[in-house]
C-alpha cells in the first residue's frame, strides 16, 4: 500500500503560480509512476502530466505544456506540480497518482493509488 497527500493548493490570481506537492509513504516510491490529475465541477477527471521512475521526459496535456512542470525527489517520496502562468480554467481539485509499473497510457483507471486532491482556483 501507499499512501498519498497533495499538498498547495489555494486561491491564486490570474499569470501566477503555484507548486502542488504529493508526498508517498507505506512502500519505496522509486519504482512507481506519477501521475497528475484534476477534476472541476461537472467534469470527468482530466490527465495533466506524468512521470516516470527515473523522472526524465516527463508527459503533459495540451493544456498544460509550456506553463506546468512535473519534477521528483526520490530521496524524499516526494513528486511535485509546479504550476505557472495560471489561468481560470485550471481552476479544479488536483489529485496526484500512483501506480508500481512502467506506463504506456496515462488514464486514471491504470493508477492503483490516490490523494485526497487539493483545491487550485484561480481567480481572473
Amino acid at each position: 500500500q501507499v499512501q498519498l497527500v497533495e499538498s498547495g493548493g489555494g486561491l491564486v490570481q490570474a499569470g501566477g503560480s503555484l507548486r502542488l506537492s504529493c508526498a508517498a509513504s507505506g512502500r519505496a516510491f522509486s519504482p512507481y509512476s506519477m501521475g497528475w490529475f484534476r477534476q472541476a465541477p461537472g467534469k470527468e477527471r482530466e490527465f495533466v502530466g506524468g512521470i516516470g521512475r527515473s523522472g526524465s521526459s516527463p508527459y503533459y496535456a495540451d493544456s498544460v505544456k509550456g506553463r506546468f512542470t512535473i519534477s521528483r525527489d526520490n530521496a524524499k517520496n516526494t513528486v511535485y506540480l509546479q504550476m505557472n502562468n495560471l489561468k481560470p480554467e485550471d481552476t479544479a481539485v488536483y489529485y496526484c497518482a500512483g501506480r508500481d509499473a512502467i506506463l504506456l497510457t496515462w488514464v486514471p483507471n491504470v493508477f492503483d493509488y490516490w490523494g485526497q486532491g487539493t483545491q487550485v482556483t484561480v481567480s481572473s
